[in-house]
């Protein structure tokens, strides 16, 4: 089917380009979401008498999506979830669950612009592309984690914390602990002596 784009599309052509797609493709994705039109005699001209309006709305468009754009460079959002021992997540991360972590962390986007070929399945640091505008793209980092400690550890390590790394860093914080408590018991024991042998003096 031929159709006459009335923006920039990905792999296909630039705003106002007639190209040829599969049928599907522009009745399930082009035509409904007004990124196209069939490209009969009509639509033709009616393109071509609207095209100065849709190019300054494009522009317009752009230019508030850049301003998001900005907003959301470099950031990093957490998402908690149960995970087994090799990190493999039950369940997965959608597109949604991106674009409602991306909206609380203060920044309006659509379940839509965000690009997932396949939902996230598994524990560490992934980028993820939003698509603003057809030219205005940018990559954030999701963080999918355990809990909050193991999203921090993750994030200052820059990947994911595996089962026998997170089990050794308990047993050294453990270790660490029971040295520290050990060091106390004999600080407690070595004034206990230091008392006793006052008291001997004095006598």
């Amino acid at each position: 089917m031929e159709v006459i784009l009335l923006e920039r599309i990905a792999r296909l052509g630039q705003m106002g380009d007639v190209v040829n797609v599969k049928p599907g493709f522009a009745r399930n994705f082009l035509l409904p979401r007004k990124k196209a039109l069939r490209a009969t005699a009509q639509n033709r001209t009616y393109f071509d008498q609207r095209r100065t309006q849709l190019e300054t709305d494009n522009i317009a468009n752009k230019a508030e999506a850049e301003k998001v754009a900005g907003s959301l460079e470099g950031l990093t959002v957490t998402l908690l979830r149960q995970a087994g021992e090799s990190g493999q997540l039950y369940g997965s991360v959608t597109a949604r669950d991106v674009a409602q972590s991306v909206v609380e962390a203060g920044v309006t986007v659509d379940k839509r612009q965000v690009t997932l070929d396949r939902g996230i399945k598994t524990l560490g640091l992934h980028p993820v592309k939003v698509t603003l505008h057809p030219e205005v793209m940018v990559q954030i980092t999701v963080n999918v984690a355990r809990n909050a400690e193991e999203a921090g550890i993750q994030l200052e390590r820059g990947g994911a914390l595996t089962d026998a790394e997170r089990l050794a860093e308990e047993d050294a914080a453990a270790s660490a602990l029971a040295a520290a408590e050990r060091a106390l018991a004999l600080a407690d024991e070595a004034g206990g002596e230091d008392d006793s042998a006052t008291d001997a003096a004095k006598e």
